[in-house]
């Protein structure tokens, strides 16, 4: 058995090297063959597991955050392979840790989470949807969730700084964005249905919470063939603020600026909004967002 195991030398605050190490010993303790993929850039470690896809392997392990999870499931769903023949396993060391956190893949707990991946190879794994966002003739999957709004403006700020670290630097780009954010206005198409609405952030979601625990969709199911359009409405700076912290325990549910429903497909446009997917920079508006079912086989 063969293993290709991707490893974000940055997750962890520098820690993602020996965590990958780490994982890849485990691995072959097992009996398995390692191969560890190791770059110094994104870009590069997404070429590098491109090449190793094509060569053939059984499993592809992508040690990090969730960033790293959105590698995988582009490399896997864009390889031109039938959906699930190669599966994705996870031993999560990032910050947000959101997919494995919807996985049930035990965190900041890496033998539990080679665990977990090495018997879901033998099981088998499971196949969850994912989603699959459209821009000029180009795609980019997602796992959990993608956002275009208060959220994502907040990525872009946090971004560009390099400190604080961690949580601490989303949580102070919050409070410089409030200061200035102001409602957007949106044109939604939702399985056919289009109108104009005005909010503070939409997301689509396959998984449930975005930026480590905030349950944005509590009730989104990975395999249900679905994804959850999550609108928050206009609100005052106090608003925001107010209902903003309910959403790491779900309690923003019955709000009403809140406002859920499955759909299947989904088209966003506004002006000068960008999107995040999985934390990761999608790119501006216009977007078609659809679900793709059974799209990828994941080890947990």
């Amino acid at each position: 058995m063969m293993i290709a195991v991707a490893v974000n030398p940055r997750a962890s605050r520098g820690r993602g090297r020996h965590a990958g190490d780490e994982a890849a010993g485990y691995f072959r303790a097992a009996g398995a063959e390692v191969l560890v993929l190791c770059e110094g850039s994104y870009d590069a470690l997404a070429r590098a597991v491109d090449k190793v896809l094509a060569s053939g392997v059984d499993a592809l392990v992508v040690v990090g955050g969730d960033g790293m999870v959105h590698l995988g499931v582009n490399a896997l769903a864009g390889s031109g392979l039938p959906f699930g023949t190669v599966p994705l396993g996870i031993v999560p060391t990032g910050t947000g840790n959101d997919m494995a956190r919807a996985l049930g893949v035990p965190l900041h707990n890496l033998p539990g989470a080679c665990a977990a991946v090495l018997a879901a190879l033998e099981s088998g794994g499971r196949l969850i949807d994912a989603g699959r966002a459209s821009s000029s003739g180009t795609s980019r999957w997602f796992a959990g969730v993608l956002s275009a709004g208060f959220d994502a403006a907040v990525n872009e700020r946090a971004n560009t700084w390099r400190w604080p670290r961690g949580k601490a630097r989303y949580h102070v780009a919050m409070l410089r964005e409030l200061a200035s954010f102001r409602p957007i206005s949106y044109t939604v198409t939702a399985d056919g249905e289009c109108w104009r609405q005005g909010a503070m952030l939409i997301s689509v979601a396959n998984g449930q919470s975005i930026g480590g625990g905030m349950k944005v969709t509590p009730d989104a199911v990975l395999d249900d063939g679905s994804l959850d359009l999550f609108i928050v409405g206009p609100l005052s700076r106090p608003g925001l603020l107010k209902v903003f912290p309910k959403v790491f325990s779900g309690g923003h549910l019955g709000h009403p600026a809140v406002h859920i429903r499955r759909v299947r497909k989904v088209e966003l446009s506004a002006d000068s909004v960008v999107a995040y997917a999985d934390g990761e920079r999608i790119g501006p508006l216009p977007l078609t967002i659809e679900v793709v079912p059974g799209a990828l086989r994941v080890l947990a």
